[in-house]
């Protein structure tokens, strides 16, 4: 063999080597992002861990905080408030009545006709009207102005077959799913505001005033009969059709809980007792937290950023607001890590909030065997055009712990509702049943969260499970807001005498 020949084939194999070590280079490159990314995984699934044992010490700790909040005000972060509802519906309600929900980002507008006990609902009309960003964060007059011509557009609207006895003012029910100070059945002020919401102007005000004022300025002849909060509203709802419902739990854009307390239960209560023996009360659980939560560096990264930081930690971890954003985290990290994505982090990736619940849900339920909406949504959303089999199914991992520690948490605070009224066990010779209305998108659409808090409720309860029930009082507290402006209309007290 010639020199030329011999040094030709010492370079080609010289070449073949550094393609073979930069193959080898690409590979151990690959799997250490791999390596990074199971190892974020992992870390991830630990923290958010919610073994039986610590459900219990959650559902604990809620009745421990129940009993606080009802002691005294600020005794605990559950807000533990008296709604002043202490009569629910029975089924009589007769007559046209309108309800608003205002409960996040968009609001509804209802009108509901009520046959009495034969009839019921005979008829139900809504609308629904999303609210501008820029009101969410204005100011009071400028929110209200906007409610209430919304609202006025849709009495218009008002057919000859629902018009009302001559002489009379409509009558309507004003869901308002934020912390409020009740002052009396139609008036309250307000806490705080939560779900986006951040309007200084209007904490401490009364908001049944600042609507009435609204509406007094567009001409809007309508009065407030009751002021109720989303969970309480949907409590009256689900008793409406379902007598043995205690408790009412909101599982949407934000969370809450209400239920029927025994009014001599209530130490805070200086009022005389309602002849009913009971009081609603609107347990603002959203703000419910306790070292046995588990949280980790995502929901305390999400919190610091929040507009309410250190308050709402339970709406934080299980509701829909923030479920997306958890997920978002989650993968940034692992984009800027383990560049997870190509060497930069997709810029869509760095946005908050862009993976909403919905989308999650989507990722989340999809079947195919290729995983193919999920590379849809990466594509749509974070504009990811490429993305392998194995990442679509961390992605789908992730959305699943994700999830399962919102769902699971939901019945352990339902759990700490029914140890509160004693209902979380068999006791001998009775078969009382305890129904929970259920109401949200989350608990609605979200098939995978309902399930899994159905069976962790079954794990949690044993054999009291058989004396449960979980039922979707579906649109409640819209239906219950308008029963409810029916149970205390101002022309009550002239029909019955």
């Amino acid at each position: 063999m010639g020199k030329v020949a011999v040094t030709a084939a010492v370079v080609c194999a010289a070449a073949a080597c550094a393609v073979a070590a930069l193959v080898v280079r690409n590979r151990m490159k690959s799997l250490g992002k791999w390596a990074k990314v199971m190892a974020i995984l992992k870390e991830f699934e630990e923290q958010c861990g919610t073994p039986t044992a610590k459900l219990r010490q959650v559902a604990d700790a809620m009745t421990v905080e129940m009993h606080a909040g009802l002691a005294s005000e600020g005794g605990s972060k559950l807000k533990m408030l008296i709604s002043y509802v202490d009569n629910l519906p029975t089924g009589d309600e007769e007559g046209l009545f309108y309800a608003l929900d205002l409960g996040g980002t968009n609001f509804r507008v209802l009108r509901v006709q009520l046959g009495g006990h034969e009839k019921r609902v005979v008829k139900r009309e809504f609308q629904e009207v999303s609210i501008p960003p820029h009101l969410m964060v204005g100011s009071t007059e400028a929110l209200f102005d906007y409610i209430a011509g919304a609202l006025a557009r849709f009495v218009a609207t008002e057919g000859e077959d629902l018009c009302l006895p001559p002489g009379r003012q409509r009558e309507l029910g004003f869901t308002f799913s934020f912390p409020v100070r009740q002052l009396s059945i139609a008036s309250g002020t307000l806490i705080k505001w939560t779900k986006g919401f951040s309007i200084e102007d209007t904490v401490g005000q009364d908001v049944v005033g600042e609507l009435s004022k609204a509406m007094e300025r567009i001409g809007l002849d309508m009065r407030v009969a009751a002021l109720v909060n989303d969970a309480v509203g949907t409590l009256a709802g689900g008793r409406y059709n379902h007598p043995d419902v205690m408790a009412a739990v909101i599982l949407g854009t934000g969370t809450n809980a209400a239920y029927v307390e025994r009014a001599h239960a209530i130490p805070k209560w200086h009022g005389l007792l309602p002849k009913s023996g009971e009081m609603v009360i609107n347990m603002e659980w959203g703000n419910f937290r306790s070292s046995h939560l588990p949280l980790t560096e995502y929901d305390q990264g999400l919190d610091a950023e929040s507009l309410n930081t250190g308050e709402q930690i339970f709406e934080k971890i299980i509701s829909g607001m923030y479920l997306g954003e958890i997920v978002r985290r989650v993968l940034c990290r692992m984009a800027e890590e383990a560049a997870w994505f190509g060497d930069a982090v997709p810029p869509k990736l760095n946005i908050p909030f862009i993976l909403r619940t919905p989308e999650m849900s989507a990722i989340h339920h999809d079947t195919s065997c290729d995983l193919k909406v999920v590379g849809a949504k990466l594509k749509d959303i974070l504009e990811i055009p490429n993305s392998s089999l194995k990442v679509r199914k961390v992605i789908v991992e992730i959305c699943d712990i994700v999830v399962s520690r919102g769902a699971r948490l939901s019945a352990a605070g339902i759990l700490g509702i029914l140890k509160k009224l004693g209902r979380d066990i068999i006791k001998d010779g009775e078969k009382q049943k305890s129904v929970v209305a259920l109401d949200g998108g989350l608990f609605e659409h979200y098939a995978k969260f309902r399930n899994c808090m159905d069976s962790t409720l079954q794990e949690l309860l044993g054999d009291a499970y058989e004396n449960v029930s979980i039922i979707h009082s579906n649109d409640g507290s819209g239906i219950g807001a308008a029963l409810l402006a029916a149970s205390h209309s101002q022309y009550l007290e002239v029909e019955e005498s």
